[in-house]
């Protein structure tokens, strides 16, 4: 069976390493990888899309990637209780003219025994930006 630590019961600091593997796999923008880290059932609520499973969760990623370009996203440990996580987070991307925008939202993740995240539920809202407003920009690091 497949497992990825850690796992729940989660403590503040087992917690805490889980949101820093999320923000690092999404910040990698590679679909693939980032899908593995959920069941093969895996329910989704993103904004206001609903997906079921890996293959969907993966081609939503593609879709979402090849859409908001140069994509840096920062995540924080809201708060956590046996096997559930709540995260706040902002990213930021550009359009492909050139927009930028930061994004900012919370997630409520819930975990199977085995570690990998069995529900993932996101509100998100969009701010349009100037490029120079940037906080995230690689360079910055």
């Amino acid at each position: 069976m497949e497992s990825r630590p850690p796992l729940p019961p989660f403590t503040t600091e087992s917690a805490a390493q889980k949101v820093r593997a999320a923000e690092d796999g999404w910040n990698s923008r590679d679909p693939a990888r980032v899908a593995l880290a959920y069941t093969p059932g895996s329910v989704w609520r993103n904004r206001s899309e609903f997906l079921a499973g890996r293959s969907e969760i993966e081609a939503f990623l593609t879709r979402k990637w090849e859409r908001e370009l140069e994509y840096r996203l920062i995540k924080e440990l809201w708060a956590h209780d046996g096997n559930r996580i709540a995260v706040r987070f902002a990213y930021e991307w550009h359009s492909d003219d050139g927009r930028w925008f930061r994004s900012y939202g919370n997630e409520n993740w819930e975990f199977a025994a085995n570690g990998l995240m069995q529900r993932r539920i996101a509100s998100i809202n969009d701010l349009s930006i100037a490029e120079g407003d940037r906080l995230f920009s690689l360079a910055a690091r």
